[in-house]
């Protein structure tokens, strides 16, 4: 049986070489030291490693680098949703067989206005092509982007119709509420808030863990936190994990995690995003620092330090 994943999980970035494609030398390093600094898991290939912005091959190929690397695949969620069904069903079998943790599957996003029963047909042909019983399928609800919600009747539904293979849920929505009734009322379903305040909610307990976008830098703190026996320590990491991700609220998400990461790794490299995506402007660039300089920044800065 799998391991499944529980509690701070990086939706890892992904670095891009100069021909725009995947820098799997360095996406390998970067990989190792998420867990060097206390990931408990790490979602590949997601929306913050601009997964829908790869074609297939490219997918697949970065899913056997990191399995060939010797990491802990079975730690890692990969994110599988593709508009076309096959696309899904590939991504979602190569993910099983490498032996990854679990597939992480947002809904066909570009037809909108999909109601649960188009919902339920499409995850129930997806199992069925990919035909194991023990695949460990993650449902991602991003209605903000996707346009279509994984809403909690269709939750409900695929776990009853699918009661082994539905394991949880990624919400990245941002509605605390929505996540709460996802954990009460579904049993045996694990839910992972996006963001690392959630964590400090008097209901945290429901959650999971949270698999987030900033924990590329915020990991340190947030798996202290995590872990931490105290409750007054728990708050006191969580709290900062979160006031540093406030930092990049304003901000296109993607491009200021990336930016971060070339300063903590003195590395140009990490500016570099797929189109159409673009890097921070010079404007957003000195709103990004100044933001970062009024959290535990630099605590952070000097843990990356340590372990290069």
């Amino acid at each position: 049986m799998r391991t499944r994943p529980r509690g701070i999980i990086a939706a890892a970035a992904t670095p891009i070489a100069e021909d725009l494609t995947v820098d799997g030398s360095r996406l390998i390093v970067h990989l190792r030291r998420l867990l060097e600094l206390g990931c408990d898991g790490i979602n590949l290939l997601g929306t913050t490693g601009e997964a829908t912005s790869l074609p297939l091959d490219a997918r697949i190929d970065t899913m056997c680098d990191v399995r060939n690397a010797g990491l802990p695949v079975e730690r890692f969620l990969v994110g599988t949703g593709a508009a076309a069904l096959e696309d899904a069903v590939a991504l979602t079998s190569a993910a099983h067989e490498l032996g990854f943790g679990g597939a992480l599957l947002l809904p066909p996003f570009y037809y909108k206005g999909i109601d649960t029963a188009g919902l339920v047909a499409y995850v129930a042909e997806l199992v069925r092509r990919v035909g194991r019983p023990d695949l460990a399928l993650y449902l991602y609800h991003f209605p903000a982007l996707s346009g279509i919600p994984w809403t909690l009747e269709t939750l409900t539904e695929l776990k009853t119709r699918f009661p082994a293979t539905i394991k949880g849920l990624k919400d990245s929505s941002g509605d605390l509420d929505y996540s709460r009734q996802a954990a009460q009322r579904i049993e045996d379903f694990d839910v992972f808030p996006s963001a690392e305040g959630a964590l400090t909610a008097p209901d945290a307990s429901l959650f999971a863990g949270c698999i987030s976008a900033t924990a590329n830098i915020t990991a340190p703190l947030a798996s202290a936190g995590w872990h931490a026996h105290e409750p007054a320590l728990r708050s006191a990491k969580i709290g900062a994990a979160a006031r540093l991700r406030d930092a990049f609220t304003s901000l296109p998400l993607i491009a200021a995690v990336k930016e971060t990461l070339a300063g903590l790794y003195s590395d140009v490299t990490w500016h570099r995003l797929l189109p159409p995506l673009r890097p921070l402007s010079v404007d957003e660039s000195t709103k990004l620092s100044s933001a970062l300089a009024a959290t535990e920044f630099e605590s952070v800065q000097a843990i990356f330090a340590k372990l290069s």
